[in-house]
């Protein structure tokens, strides 16, 4: 079993997308028992929300549903429990080692890692306009591959 925590700041745009993007790939490959998926937030700002309507709207039409996800926060208890902490940009990611005890700080990683993208972090869309959203799909699901293939390689 491997178990996947992506962060972003508020968990209401990026997290929620990759969260929903990685379900949709591990369930088309017939992983479902194998890999948990879940998401969380830097902050506690939109705790016990759903994603933004913008993220939600742009993945429904890749037709993967955000729309049953709720915002939490992330705890010092997800360190020991996920294998895998995918941080959006630099920023998630110094927060979330700021918090993370030093025997699971191997855990944390930055998410366009797994990317072919040139890009090395996943724009927060939530103030801007435009294409902001499909940018982010289009960044979201070239790290999910990339990411998928390191999990079924080991």
């Amino acid at each position: 079993m491997v178990k996947i925590l992506f962060v972003c700041m508020g968990n209401i745009c990026r997290s929620p997308t990759a969260e929903g993007v990685f379900r949709h790939k591990v369930t088309q490959n017939n992983l479902d028992e194998q890999i948990i998926i879940d998401s969380a937030g830097t902050h506690a700002y939109h705790v016990g929300s759903p994603p933004d309507q913008r993220s939600q709207a742009a993945a429904l039409k890749r037709d993967i549903d955000l729309s049953e996800q709720r915002a939490r926060r992330v705890d010092v208890d997800d360190f020991a429990e996920f294998d895998y902490i995918i941080a959006m940009d630099k920023s998630n990611k110094d927060d979330l080692l700021s918090l993370c005890p030093a025997s699971y700080r191997n855990r944390v990683h930055l998410f366009l890692d797994f990317a072919t993208s040139h890009e090395s972090e996943v724009p927060d869309p939530y103030y801007g306009q435009g294409r902001g959203f499909e940018i982010v799909l289009n960044l979201i699901e070239d790290a999910s591959n990339g990411l998928l293939e390191k999990i079924q390689n080991k």
